[in-house]
């Protein structure tokens, strides 16, 4: 009996790992629900912050925009002759969609080697890193929502050429992550000192 039970049991336990590592959260509008959800993600934002200067709304606005906090987006296909699938329109992968070369760039210089681009925890702080490397070689401030999109997107020197002058729909683009910023920046005053609380104060009163 108890053999037969055991492969039950592990099947359902990777089936519930699965389901935690990709499941988006449930209210992505309202930031103090995503981390009143998942607990860990605050914590993770919170490290992310005290590491790099960069205000936890900055990144999470980029990150729903670039993959709708789905650990495993990907970008859409390409394809020959509009028929034939051939690979996918860039190496952007997870959370953060950032692009294989710069994800490289990120684990050198950071010396995180084993990073993983669907780990939120990793994800989030690549973007710290990106955008406190923005703010280094742009002088763009950490607080600038917009820019630091148009420099997420574009790169550091596209940024610098302009490229994204003649690009109005990206310039929407980092309007609506601006406007998302400062929401979730408002958000997050309301309840950020509740998500301070350590787990015992959680385990006895919430």
């Amino acid at each position: 009996m108890a053999l037969a039970v055991k492969p039950v049991v592990l099947a359902a336990s990777l089936m519930l790992l699965a389901g935690c590592a990709s499941a988006p959260p449930e209210q992505p509008e309202d930031l103090c629900e995503i981390f009143y959800e998942k607990r860990d993600w605050y914590d993770a934002a919170a490290d992310m912050r005290e590491r790099w200067g960069v205000p936890i709304q900055i990144p999470m606005a980029i990150m729903y925009q670039e993959s709708s906090f789905k650990h495993d987006a990907v970008p859409p296909r390409d394809y020959l002759l509009w028929i034939i699938p051939w690979g996918r329109v860039s190496s952007a992968y997870g959370y953060s969609q950032a692009k294989t070369p710069t994800w490289d760039d990120y684990e050198r210089e950071t010396g995180n080697s084993w990073a993983s681009r669907d780990s939120f925890e990793d994800a989030i702080d690549f973007m710290g890193w990106f955008i406190d490397k923005s703010h280094r070689v742009n002088g763009v401030s950490k607080w600038d929502a917009y820019a630091l999109y148009l420099n997420y997107h574009e790169g550091w020197t596209g940024y610098q050429r302009g490229t994204y002058q003649s690009k109005a729909w990206l310039k929407r683009t980092a309007q609506r992550v601006k406007e998302r910023a400062g929401r979730y920046g408002a958000q997050l005053r309301q309840c950020e000192d509740d998500l301070q609380k350590g787990w015992l104060w959680r385990l006895f009163f919430d």
